[in-house]
Parts: structure tokens; sequence; C-alpha cells
């Protein structure tokens, strides 16, 4: 195995980097962390999201080869937590085997963490390693929950892991006090801190499971926090905050207040097309649940892709247009099989739907010569802009048309009618995909997704009859006006519709809407829930 590590003089024995992998949020993650973790021989984890994550930063699925070999540092084979000394002779066994090994820790590998411990066993066996900082927790979940730890007017802070041995006596001052490991004994502590002279109304806040969109909050006081703490339930693992910092977070919660917050939206998309969507819904804060409804297969018949794709070589056609990302993976896919490139596109005009295709085609190397306005992409948007044929400028008068086995046939009638013949080629076809699991189609039919995001009509029809219609508390989302109707038409009522056809546009309008949703409810007066947890009783009866 090749020594991937920054020393070179250890040739046998392998180079181990400890990691911070941050306090939760994937996004947290440093560039060097992201760095080593793709070149790395081995990862011990710690964490058990640990090894998912891992899998989702190069790309991988349970069933992909390669990438990273995966240790479970967290457990060990009797299912109980490991202690530090034997995740370092985990450590320690990997890295004699060469190579080079990430030790993926949680939050700051030198902060509150075992890494010392871990470095120093490596240093004992003559292991080389370096330290690589993370996002820790202490200082990243008061700042998701909208609370600075210093101001220009509170400038200490302390930060004690709470325990038997703590005399709070010492803490009677106005210093900022981070809390670890004390939700369990919040009740103790608060009282110890105001008999050590604090006043009752000092303000605390309790942050749960901080920079997951799982995060919530509890603000209280010293004199209340024991009972609000055992209505709200709260458990493990939390950060308190305890000091008058804690008041900022009415003016500075930016996370918890993101639009779609805590929001479990159902993706119903091919699994080629679902990460751009989850990622954008991600940043208004949702929980994004990918469900394949639509696979992506080759025509049952290949033999009129491959007499186009003939033509194309022989110049018998004057324009090609891609209405999808998928018509030009199809017409890329036959290229390779027949070992073409972009080059047997010279002469030919080519026509793009919107800014996704055309990025495809960028990404071939081929620059559209005709897209729709940027407000209306789609076949109607290419065909305002499609020029008529002229005979004396053109010289043929045909166009290949590779595109899906279902697609409408508006496209081609508005090309013939400005005078164009058409070869409308199936270049793939979109078959339904396999049920979601039992648990999804559960959550489907009784309203425990806050949301349903559709892309195209195919992906309402095939949602519906693999899993059942959304539940009538769920709110809908479509990217256009036909996805709209074809919604209606199986008796779901549509709560949002893109302003343009693009997965931007679509989550940018779903965010619209629970912005407005939340801002409603705070005016009223109410509490800020999710659509989930909102029966229908005040929504309209949907279509039936």
């Amino acid at each position: 195995m090749t020594n991937k590590s920054p020393n070179n003089g250890h040739s046998e024995l392998g180079w181990v980097s400890f990691v911070g992998s941050g306090p939760g949020d994937p996004d947290l993650l440093t560039v060097r962390a992201v760095e080593l973790l793709r070149r790395a021989d081995a990862v011990v984890t710690e964490a058990p999201e640990h090894a998912a994550m891992v899998r989702t930063l190069l790309g991988l699925t349970e069933e992909t080869e390669g990438g990273p070999e995966l240790i479970d540092g967290g457990f060990g084979e009797d299912g109980q937590p490991m202690t530090h000394a034997a995740r370092a002779k985990v450590v320690v066994k990997r890295a004699k085997r060469g190579g080079h090994v990430v030790r993926l820790m949680n939050g700051d590998p030198f902060l509150y963490a075992s890494g010392p411990e871990e470095a120093q066993a490596c240093a004992k066996a003559g292991i080389g390693f370096e330290i690589v900082p993370g996002v820790s927790s202490v200082s990243a979940v008061p700042a998701y929950a909208g609370i600075p730890l210093t101001t220009k007017d509170h400038r200490e802070i302390a930060v004690v892991t709470c325990g038997e041995k703590v005399d709070w006596s010492r803490y009677a001052d106005e210093r900022t006090l981070v809390l670890l490991s004390g939700v369990g004994l919040i009740g103790e502590v608060a009282a110890e801190l105001v008999a050590a002279g604090r006043k009752p109304e000092t303000p605390v806040s309790i942050t749960r499971v901080g920079t997951t969109t799982e995060q919530s909050t509890l603000t209280s006081t010293l004199a209340n926090v024991a009972a609000d703490v055992r209505a709200a339930r709260i458990a493990p693992p939390a950060i308190i905050v305890v000091g008058k910092v804690v008041d900022l977070r009415q003016t500075l919660s930016w996370f918890e207040t993101k639009p779609l917050f805590g929001w479990r939206v159902l993706v119903p998309r091919t699994k080629e097309q679902a990460p751009a969507l989850s990622q954008r819904l991600r940043s208004f804060g949702a929980v994004p649940e990918e469900v394949p409804t639509i696979s992506v297969e080759p025509p049952r018949n290949p033999q009129q892709m491959d007499k186009a794709i003939r033509g194309l070589v022989e110049g018998r056609y004057e324009w090609i247009a891609f209405t999808s990302v998928n018509a030009v993976k199809a017409v890329r896919e036959k290229f390779d099989e027949y070992g073409l490139d972009a080059r047997a596109f010279s002469g030919l005009k080519i026509a793009a739907v919107g800014d996704k295709t055309s990025a495809a085609l960028l990404d071939w190397g081929l620059r559209p010569d005709l897209m729709p306005e940027a407000e209306n992409q789609s076949a109607a948007g290419l065909l305002e802009v499609w020029p008529e044929f002229d005979e004396l400028i053109d010289p043929i008068n045909r166009v290949f048309l590779p595109r899906a086995d279902i697609a409408t046939e508006n496209l081609i009638a508005g090309l013939v009618d400005l005078g164009w013949e058409c070869d409308d080629v199936t270049a793939y076809r979109t078959v339904r995909a396999a049920p979601p699991p039992a648990p999804t189609r559960d959550a489907i039919k009784t309203g425990k997704f806050d949301a349903v995001v559709f892309t195209s009509s195919s992906t309402v029809r095939n949602l519906v009859g693999i899993a059942g219609k959304p539940h009538a508390s769920t709110i809908i989302a479509a990217i256009g006006p036909a996805t709209a109707k074809t919604a209606e038409e199986h008796g779901l009522r549509v709560d949002v519709m893109a302003s343009s056809p693009s997965v931007e546009a679509l989550t940018a309008a779903l965010a619209d809407f629970g912005a407005a949703r939340r801002t409603a409810l705070v005016e009223a007066g109410q509490p800020v829930t999710k659509p989930s947890e909102r029966k229908p009783a005040g929504r309209r009866a949907r279509a039936k």
C-alpha cells in the first residue's frame, strides 16, 4: 500500500491525522479535514453518523466499491462505548499496517476529547501524527443558537464540565458560563450558583443537538430552569449557557428561524437528480428525505437512437434540441459507445431548454446556440425563440430531438408549424421505481412529512403509484403549471408553485411559503409549529 502520509521517514508505519469533525453540521468540516478524508487509506470513526458523513463527502454509497477502510472506533464488539485506551489501541494497530489513517473525532481533538491520550499512544509506538483542529461545540452550538459568548460588555467566559467536585462558589461573578454534561444536574447547579450570589433572574439557555436540523433551544432563568427542563423533557447532548448574553438570542437567533427549519421534506426524484435539490433544501433548514420514484433506463429498442446518431455524424440535421439533462446523458453515452467525441457536433446548431441542460452540455465541451429566455425555461419558452425555417438560409430543415418516452408533443408540433421536420427519438425512458420502505410509505400517508416537492408530472404519478397520496396536512410544492395540474388531477391541493421551472425557484418558493407561515404564527401569538404538527382541521379539504 502506498503511504500517502506527509512524513516520508515512516515508510513501514502509517501516519495518523487526528481530525476534528466539528459539532454535528458536516458543512463545518475544515478544508484541511476534507482534503485528508479524500486521501485517507483508513478512517477510524467515533460517532455513529461519521461513516455516513464520509461516504457522502466522497460520493460513495453502501454498494460503491473503493473509498477508505472504515473502522468503528466508537463502540466495541460488545456494543459498549470504547474507553480512551481502547480507541488508542485501534488507531495504533491500524497505523502499524501502514498508509494514511484519519482518526475522525467529534468537535476538536484537543478540546474535551481523547485526542491527547491517543496521540501519546501513537508517539509511544513511534507513529507519526498531526492534529487538525475542528470547530468545537463549546463555541459553535451557542453561535447556532444566536448566543455570542463574548461582547464588548461581557468579555470573560468559563467552560465547566459539570460534576460533583465543582466548587460553584468560584463562578458567583458575572462571567458567562458554558456548562458541559450538565442537563441532568442543572437543578443542583442553578441552586448552587444562586446560593453563591448569582441573581435568580440570570438568563440560561439549553441547546440540544446543536448545529443540526434537530437543534432546539430552551431559554429560562436560574430560578426556573430546573422545572423548565423537566417540563420540556430535555435530554443530552446539550450545551448550557449562563449569563446576560443569552438575552441577545431574541434578536440574533438565525439558525432555528430559517424558513424551513426542521421541516421533513420528501424529495421524489431520480437518484441522479436528487442531491442538488436536497442541498438547496438543507440550506433553508429542511431535512430532505430522498425517495426514488423514477428510474432512467435505455429505450427498449435502441435502433432508432443508433440511426439518429449515425445521421448526426453524416450531417443529416441542422439542429439538435436537448430538453433535459438526461437527454444529454443519453446522447453522450451513445457517443462513448461509438468512440465519438464532441467534434461530431461540428456544423450542427444546438438548442437547450434551460440552464441545467446547458450546464450538462458545457461539461461535455458544447455551448448551446439557442436557449429560451431566463424567465421561461421550458419547451414552450424554447419555441418562442426558435427561428422559422428559411430555405435560403438553412441548408437542411431537419431537427434531431432526443427525449424521454413520455415527453409531451407540444415542442414537435411547434417546430413543425415553424417549417421544420423532426426526428423525434426516444433517447431514454422513465420507469416507475420500486416502492419505498414501509415506514416511509406510512409517513407519507399519515402526514409525518411537512412538505413534498414535485419536479415533474411523472414524479407525481409515480409517487402516488408506489406510495399513495400525501396526507392533507402536507404542503405540496410543484415546479410548474403542468406539474401542478397533474397533482390536482390526483386529488392534491398545490400550495406552492415555482416562478420558473428550476430547482432554485422551487426551493425558494417553498422557503418563502415557510417564512410567511412562520411570520403569521408569530404575529398571531401562536407557537411556531411545522405542518406535520398541525392537523388538517384548519385547511380546506382537498379534492377527492
